[in-house]
């Protein structure tokens, strides 16, 4: 998993970079998958979610997150 990052010893939390976000619209997961079909259930109704958010997180002289938006997603 190189572009999934565990952040936390919580089984289930993950940083995916934005860049690479996507949102599947058939089983409702983000995930980073690559070949235009979703990783979990095959579709391929996903979503870039950096265009929507308004791009990538740009790192600023302060900790990473400083300019970013945490969102919770329920599960």
């Amino acid at each position: 998993m190189c572009n999934v990052q565990m952040i936390r010893n919580e089984p289930g939390l993950v940083s995916i970079p934005l860049e690479r976000a996507v949102f599947c619209e058939n089983c409702e997961r983000v995930s980073n998958s690559a070949w235009r079909r979703c990783g979990s259930c095959g579709s391929d109704k996903l979503l870039e979610l950096a265009p929507l958010l308004g791009g990538p997180c740009e790192p600023g002289p302060g900790s990473p997150a400083t300019p970013c938006v945490l969102l919770r997603l329920a599960a």
